[in-house]
């Protein structure tokens, strides 16, 4: 039976059920409303109650805030247990914490225990052991902040994290989460433009085995791991070209706006995909530098971008070709136009405009190493707030929280309206399908 029969059919039944219990209800309603005026009546009474209830709950948090800690003291030594199994565990454990919760003062007094154990790890441990060290690190120096607590675990384990990437005998899975740790680290903590520069360097020649050989234009076919390893170091440099100084950008532009085209016409949609979104991002800064830029090969770039904006092979699979039409429909809209499609982000009561390559980028970089957690940071996380100008944590009490919740009956409402008008301008559109046939 089709949903939206099957809910019509349940909301006639749920009518039938109301209209056949009125009787037998109207006769409670007047216990309830009496109960309710006796409850209110009494209020001024129970204040005191009130206030001892609040104070157990504020125990009970703080109780629960001890449980937390003791659990995350607990990974921290795991973290160096002779078991292989029992670090992993210990590793996930402390990666889903820092995720999804903001840990600041916990850790800055075990940043350096934490630190050392994370370097054995990535030193002697294997394959996805590593993968979940770097993890690790990379929220560790986020939650630290590009203070010089955040500078010391970067500077600290920098010099590994670029052995493990450049290693092409390591495992495909730990090279591929250094390049995001090695990236995200950078872009927190670096003190200076050497680091910067370095880390650019590293990154390009990971992914720029990726880009054909002179006199080809055919990009050079990898693995499966190998691209996306190559994807995220793509990613990473991506995301460090956003501050960098603009004498860099210059040089970048120079040595990158002919070679990244190339990669647009890879086997991997993620790496076609991650391509097309630096090109763009490097329009934006070029732009930025040079307000009548030109780029001489514009014509021919815009054509490869509406061919994938446009994809419909069947041999791709049919969720690549949904999210890489997409994308690119919004790059080749900016390359023409220089509009950057608008997003709108989200979390508590605030909201946060994505309305740049560059903006757009950053928040990306961050909602793939958080996952879900990102919303919690955005609200809580110091770091994040000044990065984003979002100001300071907002300070809420649970009344305001409450209010700010939409009951299930306003979304209902929202939902069905919505639905509403997506039907109708659904119906015109074929309309005019029909018209043409």
């Amino acid at each position: 039976m089709p949903r939206s029969r099957r809910a019509h059919a349940a909301r006639r039944g749920g009518r039938g059920a109301r209209s056949s219990a009125k009787a037998e209800s109207q006769a409670s309603d007047d216990e309830a409303a009496s109960e309710v005026q006796s409850h209110y009546s009494s209020a001024s009474e129970s204040t005191s109650v009130a206030e001892e209830g609040a104070g157990s709950d504020a125990v009970d948090e703080q109780a629960q805030q001890e449980e937390v800690e003791d659990k995350l003291k607990e990974c921290i030594d795991n973290v160096t247990d002779k078991s292989t199994r029992t670090r992993q565990v210990a590793l996930e454990s402390l990666r889903l914490a820092f995720s999804s919760k903001t840990l600041f003062d916990f850790l800055l007094e075990r940043r350096l225990t934490l630190t050392d154990s994370l370097e054995k790890c990535l030193k002697k441990g294997k394959g996805e052991e590593q993968s979940l060290a770097a993890s690790v690190l990379t929220l560790l120096c986020l939650q630290m902040g590009s203070g010089l607590e955040g500078e010391e675990v970067f500077r600290s384990l920098k010099p590994l994290l670029i052995s493990i990437l450049t290693d092409s005998s390591a495992s495909p899975v730990a090279r591929q989460s250094c390049a995001t740790a090695l990236g995200m680290c950078c872009y927190i903590a670096a003190a200076d433009v050497e680091d910067l520069v370095s880390c650019l360097t590293c990154l390009e020649g990971i992914f720029g085995t990726s880009c054909p050989e002179e006199g080809s234009s055919v990009p050079t076919h990898h693995s499966p791991l190998l691209q996306t390893l190559h994807c995220n170091a793509l990613r990473s440099w991506s995301l460090l070209l956003t501050i960098c100084p603009s004498s860099q950008i210059k040089k970048i532009l120079d040595n990158h706006l002919l070679k990244l085209p190339l990669l647009l016409s890879s086997d991997n949609v993620n790496l076609r995909i991650v391509a097309g979104e630096t090109i763009a991002l490097l329009f934006e800064l070029a732009h930025e530098l040079e307000e009548e830029f030109f780029y001489e090969d514009t014509d021919l770039l815009c054509t490869k971008l509406k061919a994938l904006a446009t994809d419909s092979n069947k041999y791709r699979a049919k969720t690549d070709r949904r999210k890489q039409r997409s994308i690119f429909r919004d790059v080749l809209h900016f390359i023409e136009n220089g509009e950057c499609h608008e997003e709108t982000i989200k979390f508590g009561l605030e909201c946060m405009y994505v309305d740049s390559w560059v903006r757009r980028r950053m928040y990306n970089a961050f909602k793939e190493v958080l996952g879900s957690g990102v919303r919690h940071h955005l609200q809580n996380n110091e770091l994040l707030r000044e990065i984003f100008d979002l100001g300071p944590p907002l300070v809420l009490d649970a009344a305001a929280i409450k209010a700010s919740k939409i009951s299930r009956f306003e979304k209902h409402l929202y939902n069905s309206a919505a639905f509403k008008a997506r039907t109708k301008a659904r119906s015109r559109v074929r309309d005019k399908r029909a018209d043409v046939l």
